[in-house]
């Protein structure tokens, strides 16, 4: 598959952010709707999120839900549908043993979507989970929007994604041939790529050892690495599947240190495996200064706590989105997030958790504009079925602009604004605005 990657910005010390303030308190825009709103059916209209927010992923999904939770209070401040109250819904989908649990959230949207006067979900944030509901809402129907989901198979089938075959999701996923799933992240196909180019081209390392957590976010990314590392000239030195319950990696991380890695790059998350094997490496003879790199699953807080810049080799990490500090509107946002649920509280998918539920709120007034109406009650399905398959049109055609830049969806329902942000684990320059605290945006790649 040919890729054309353009370098848009090095985000170095001596560049200037452009600061552009957000409209009307942040609120995205978009291309269609108007003012008018319809008189029957119920004035509430729910907006829904379902992510991790407790537990060892608190750090992941707790910044998405704070995102969605500030936009649907803002649009409410502000009348962005008038006439009508959004009630915020939050859903958690991490279950016993303290991470994301696919049949939590399996049953989480199940009850979301038994509720007629939910319009929209914000959500999920892992893939394994999305597997799990994508069935569930596509045949409810009722739009999910996730501001993390990165997994390309969730969405394609074609040979140039890897997705065929046995890798075949979509009769599974999307049971009624239609698309209601859509997200703003980026898709593991280009996230893999773009650290391994990164790591080979730009740090210069050429022997890789691959590890990943068994969950589909993990094994996919790890994948699509060790396919663009190989088609650079690098070495993949060995492939490891590690279940994220594991609690010593030192076995392996042994085996490993013979090989003689310039990196270990690991498919997966912090709570399944990504900060306990860079502590461990510290323990290995001939590990202690190899470099660590993963994907959007180690660009987190919780990460840069457990894990010290100045002990061992350079930590590396890519999130499927613009950095959302560093985007033309953040300083705003950024403000405006901070004055409500604090600056330690800001994470790498603040901002496109907001920016989820702005299209949600934004593709309900849409509807509501063309004529569609929302249910009577709770309890009124056929009320519910026809208005959310009007959200679900709105936002096909969708045309917004949010804190993340411009976002509208291809026919899959993948974000057509398709970028790559690099990081590095530790403290960014005097002055730069951090998303995630801990880790220094350095450098983006817009995918074309």
């Amino acid at each position: 598959m040919k890729r054309s990657w353009s370098r848009i910005f090095a985000l170095t010390m001596g560049i200037p952010l452009l600061l552009v303030l957000l409209a009307a308190c942040g609120a995205g825009t978009t291309s269609s709707g108007s003012s008018s709103t319809p008189t029957t059916g119920s004035k509430t209209i729910k907006i829904a999120t379902e992510l991790p927010t407790s537990g060892k992923d608190a750090s992941s999904g707790k910044p998405a839900e704070n995102g969605a939770h500030l936009a649907v209070d803002q649009a409410n401040a502000n009348h962005t549908i008038p006439g009508y109250t959004l009630v915020f819904v939050p859903k958690d989908d991490v279950g016993p043993s303290g991470i994301h649990d696919p049949a939590v959230g399996a049953q989480n949207v199940t009850a979301l979507a038994g509720d007629a006067l939910v319009a929209g979900i914000v959500g999920p944030f892992n893939s394994n989970v999305a597997k799990a509901e994508m069935p569930i809402t596509n045949q409810a129907p009722i739009a999910q929007i996730s501001p993390a989901n990165t997994n390309q198979c969730l969405t394609k089938n074609t040979p140039e994604s890897g997705c065929t075959g046995s890798s075949n999701l979509i009769p599974t996923l999307r049971p009624t041939g239609k698309v209601n799933y859509f997200r703003i992240a980026t898709t593991d196909d280009h996230q893999g790529p773009g650290g391994a180019d990164y790591l080979y081209k730009t740090s210069g390392y050429k022997k890789a050892y691959v590890i990943d957590d068994a969950e589909v976010y993990g094994i996919g990314i790890a994948n699509t690495f060790s396919k663009e590392w190989q088609s650079l000239g690098g070495t993949v030195l060995g492939r490891s599947s590690e279940p994220g319950t594991t609690t010593s990696y030192v076995s392996i991380l042994t085996q490993i240190a013979s090989k003689h890695p310039d990196v270990i790059y690991f498919g997966g998350l912090d709570s399944t495996g990504g900060i306990l094997i860079r502590q461990q490496m510290l323990q290995v003879p001939g590990l202690q200064s190899t470099a660590f790199g993963g994907g959007d699953g180690l660009v987190t807080s919780s990460f840069s706590k457990n894990i010290s810049s100045n002990n061992g080799g350079s930590v590396y990490g890519t999130t499927a989105t613009v950095d959302a500090a560093l985007a033309p509107s953040a300083k705003t946002f950024y403000q405006q997030y901070n004055s409500t649920y604090g600056a330690a509280n800001f994470g790498a998918y603040s901002a496109a958790g907001y920016d989820c539920a702005n299209i949600i709120i934004q593709a309900v007034k849409t509807a509501l504009a063309n004529g569609a109406h929302t249910a009577q009650n709770s309890s009124d399905t056929a009320g519910a079925k026809a208005f959310r398959q009007a959200v679900i049109n709105a936002i096909q055609n969708i045309s917004f602009d949010g804190v993340l830049g411009h976002q509208s969806f291809d026919a899959n329902g993948d974000t057509t604004n398709r970028v790559i942000t690099i990081y590095k684990l530790g403290p960014a320059p005097s002055g730069k605005l951090v998303s995630t605290p801990g880790w220094d945006a350095i450098s983006s790649v817009k995918i074309t």
